[in-house]
């Protein structure tokens, strides 16, 4: 068992304690069975009346239950001889269970049940019954064992009361104990419906000290980062002027006031910790080539990451451009440049031969050695792990303790996440598109009326511009009824024969997807038909129309950002997002938020709803997938006094900061911030 529990990072008594329940089930008393109601739990007792095996669809075990107040049915999908033999008429049980709505009326499927006795007491459950998070092996029974075990250990002042009072409000009057003991065993009166909501005093009071834990832990890996010393990049000009005086465009007023605090940032000898925000198409780049060239000036190196070829090629590609007229040297290096060309592109690095090194996760690699690294530029960072951001730092060089960072992300986080997950980085946000762009509109079409999509197609090529023809699968698939994008090139060859038409997908090799791309930017194609490796990083402002088939497979983020490859130019541009019926009630959900709304920060918003900051950031590794009772939507209101409480103990009480981060993050999550 302590191999199982050691699973869930359960090693003390303590970690006993704070393994809080998920919900709880109120068996506290007898629900007379004319009072159920469809989706309750809730306890029964009535004597057996009719037992029967029914032969539907599926097979299942029937029984009708009566109490004095009238008949529901218990019906099993799964049960043995033994089970159809104890439930016998006349047979009387307690059942638990939820009520559903059935063939036969009111239904409880597989509740749990046992036999009672005609003249024994009718004795309840005394205190609600918690339900704990588990894994396999371990059973709710055990769970109740041992929690009871770990609590007669709690008396008061076995734990250190960690919130000085009147520090965090409301939230440092509730002692710890009195709220663990509360929450391991609400007594029967427990207002079940805030414990439900996660909005009981006591909940609230663990979900700040939970919160503040993970806030402390990322603040503490800020302060260690800003103890060292980073280069000091003072603000030479020469390049950044005539790099601007090359541009076609003219800065947004968002992009000047972003690289004015990057440019402060980068001039101080404190590495700067910086995330920069921008939605799809906001010009984040060109304030990242602006930092380059800050570091480049001063003679330092650029390490420039991104988490997919393809969108490092797009930036080697812009970067070539923009920094080969001003004679800056450029390394290119990824998991697929091998050979007399890597050892090449190693020893450019090495030397100083190049100034700026764009490429993937192999810029982690151990053998990639840098002479003077002034600056690292991460791209999408929630594609990576802190250790693997941290892992690049220490690349530096000998005579730099820390590289300024420099954060790039077109998925926008919401407030809530950015709060606790980034609570390392000063945030900058380009709230502005760049002028001219139209708003992109956007329609959900069934599958079905994919003729009337094809015509809408040749009409938007026949006006001059081009469209995107997005799929989810390369090849065909016997288990997902999504349309391969290798039929559906054939298939809009053979429909649109007058229109240039080709297909790119990830796994054909660099040099032909670049040709393809290449020949879509120069117009030499009229209609792109791709999986989604277009998701990020192409930019092609002819592009007015983006089709995306078995829309209902892609998540919110990903939606967003193959749509914001449209709409990059003056042409009123579309978004279509074709769907397989039936649709379920999590697909409907998510085609309506992006058909209604072009709002990033609303869009990722609506993300962390449905998918949780877990599954939204894409890593273990900030610890708030294993958020143990605080919530970041339900709990967002708590995060200016988190942080302001945080700031309190990281300066002024160390010894408590580190007490607390101890107490809710386990050894992983404690080194992975370290």
């Amino acid at each position: 068992m302590a191999h199982m529990l050691s699973g869930l990072s359960i090693r003390t008594v303590q970690d006993l304690l704070f393994h809080l329940p998920l919900r709880y089930q109120d068996r506290t008393r007898i629900t007379p069975i004319a009072a159920l109601q469809v989706g309750t739990d809730c306890v029964i007792e009535g004597e057996v009346n009719a037992t029967e095996i029914v032969f539907g669809r599926r097979r299942s075990l029937v029984c009708r239950l009566r109490d004095n107040s009238g008949t529901v049915t218990l019906r099993f999908f799964h049960f043995s001889a033994t089970q159809v033999q104890n439930l016998q008429p006349g047979v009387r049980l307690r059942c638990y269970g939820e009520t559903r709505r059935g063939s036969s009326g009111l239904e409880l499927y597989h509740p749990e049940y046992q036999p009672i006795g005609d003249v024994e007491p009718t004795v309840t459950d005394q205190n609600l019954t918690p339900v704990y998070p588990s894994r396999e092996g371990l059973t709710q029974k055990t769970w109740k064992n041992l929690s009871k075990q770990a609590l007669t250990f709690l008396n008061p002042g076995t734990l250190t009361e960690l919130l000085p009072y009147g520090v965090s409000g409301e939230s440092s009057t509730v002692a710890i104990e009195a709220a663990l003991r509360y929450l391991h065993s609400p007594p029967a009166d427990a207002p079940v419906q805030l414990l439900r909501d996660g909005e009981h005093p006591f909940q609230r009071r663990l979900a700040f000290e939970e919160l503040l834990a993970h806030n402390l832990s990322l603040l503490r890996l800020r302060k260690k980062t800003k103890s060292l010393r980073a280069p000091p990049l003072d603000d030479k000009r020469d390049l950044a002027d005539k790099f601007l005086k090359n541009l076609p465009f003219q800065l947004t007023a968002a992009q000047q006031r972003v690289a004015s605090e990057i440019k402060s940032d980068l001039s101080n000898s404190t590495p700067m910790l910086r995330l920069l925000q921008g939605d799809v198409g906001s010009g984040k780049t060109v304030v990242a080539a602006l930092a380059a060239l800050q570091a480049v000036a001063c003679n330092y190196q650029v390490a420039i990451m991104a988490p997919t070829e393809i969108l490092a090629e797009q930036h080697f590609n812009n970067f070539q451009q923009w920094f080969r007229p001003l004679g800056i040297n450029l390394a290119w290096l990824t998991g697929k440049v091998k050979g007399k060309a890597r050892r090449q592109q190693l020893e450019a690095i090495l030397q100083h031969k190049a100034a700026v090194t764009i490429g993937t996760h192999a810029l982690f690699q151990e053998e990639v050695q840098f002479s003077q690294l002034g600056l690292v530029i991460i791209d999408e960072q929630h594609r990576f792990g802190v250790h693997q951001r941290l892992a690049l730092m220490e690349k530096a060089g000998a005579d730099i303790d820390q590289p300024h960072q420099l954060v790039l992300t077109a998925t926008p986080i919401p407030r809530t996440l950015a709060m606790s997950a980034y609570a390392d980085l000063d945030t900058s946000v380009i709230g502005e598109l760049p002028p001219g762009r139209t708003p992109i509109s956007t329609v959900v079409i069934d599958n079905t009326r994919r003729d009337q999509v094809v015509a809408r197609v040749r009409n938007a090529c026949s006006e001059g511009r081009q469209a995107y023809w997005v799929c989810t699968l390369i090849e065909e698939s016997e288990t997902l009824s999504a349309q391969a994008a290798q039929d559906s090139c054939a298939a809009l060859q053979i429909a649109l024969p007058e229109l240039r038409i080709q297909l790119i997908h990830g796994r054909m090799k660099n040099d032909e997807k670049n040709h393809i791309m290449q020949e879509f930017k120069n117009h030499n194609l009229d209609v792109l038909v791709a999986t989604t490796v277009v998701e990020v990083g192409v930019d092609v402002s002819n592009a007015s129309l983006m089709i995306i088939e078995n829309a209902e497979r892609l998540g919110l983020a990903q939606l967003h950002q193959l749509r914001g490859r449209v709409g990059r130019g003056t042409a009123a541009s579309y978004c279509v997002l074709m769907y397989q019926s039936p649709l379920g009630q999590l697909g409907k959900q998510r085609l309506q938020i992006i058909r209604d709304s072009n709002d990033g920060f609303f869009i990722a918003e609506k993300d962390l709803e449905i998918r949780g900051p877990g599954e939204m950031l894409g890593t273990r590794q900030t610890g708030l997938i294993n958020l143990r009772i605080a919530n970041l939507q339900r709990d967002s209101h708590l995060l200016d006094q988190v942080k302001s409480t945080a700031e309190i103990l990281i300066n002024e009480e160390p010894v408590i900061a580190e007490q607390l981060v101890a107490r809710w993050l386990d050894d992983s999550e404690h080194n992975a911030q370290v």
